[in-house]
């Protein structure tokens, strides 16, 4: 598997052009999903194995783990931010540093895959009851000094889940675990 495929394995994210309700029920659906999901796909692993990297140079499959539980944390918070403030510019954070704090390297990944279900069951529900003209609500990004709105970071989170486990994924079919 090349680089590319290693970093990306389902594709990198693309702007949706059109949100179809049936499109946001599969999001909507793959946010629920994926705390039981990723709790699957790292139930067996040995303490070796949780500390592999899904690819030279990449994140341990702890390293994943937790990495969901800040992402998502974060993401649940543009979102209210931006249902409750107009256009509010987000505070970004830098992944990879937070990846390497102290909370990452001694924490038992089961404590982030019981927060996922928390934090998703009530973003899940959250996402749920939002009607269109709130899913237009966005959010500013100063990094990429680009306006999101909730319908594409919808989109986008959902895809996100699916990217990491399938980093897990991958990464347990080519050791043969």
């Amino acid at each position: 598997m090349d680089l590319e495929s290693l970093k990306y394995p389902i594709g990198r994210f693309k702007v949706p052009d059109t949100v179809t309700d049936k499109d946001r029920i599969r999001y909507i659906n793959d946010i629920r999903q994926l705390p039981t999901l990723i709790e699957i796909a790292v139930q067996n692993l040995d303490a070796h194995q949780l500390q592999t990297p899904y690819r030279p140079g990449g994140w341990t499959v702890a390293q994943v783990v937790h990495h969901l539980a800040d992402s998502h944390t974060n993401a649940v918070t543009r979102f209210k931010l931006a249902l409750t403030e107009d256009k509010p510019v987000i505070k970004p954070y830098d992944e990879a540093a937070w990846a390497e704090l102290p909370d990452v390297l001694r924490t038992p990944i089961n404590m982030s895959v019981t927060l996922l279900h928390a934090l998703h069951t009530r973003w899940a529900n959250l996402l749920e009851a939002l009607t269109d003209e709130q899913l237009e609500r966005s959010f500013i990004h100063p990094q990429h000094n680009i306006t999101f709105k909730l319908r594409d970071s919808l989109a986008n989170y959902s895809w996100h889940g699916r990217h990491h486990l399938t980093h897990i994924v991958h990464l347990k079919e080519s050791k043969g675990w």
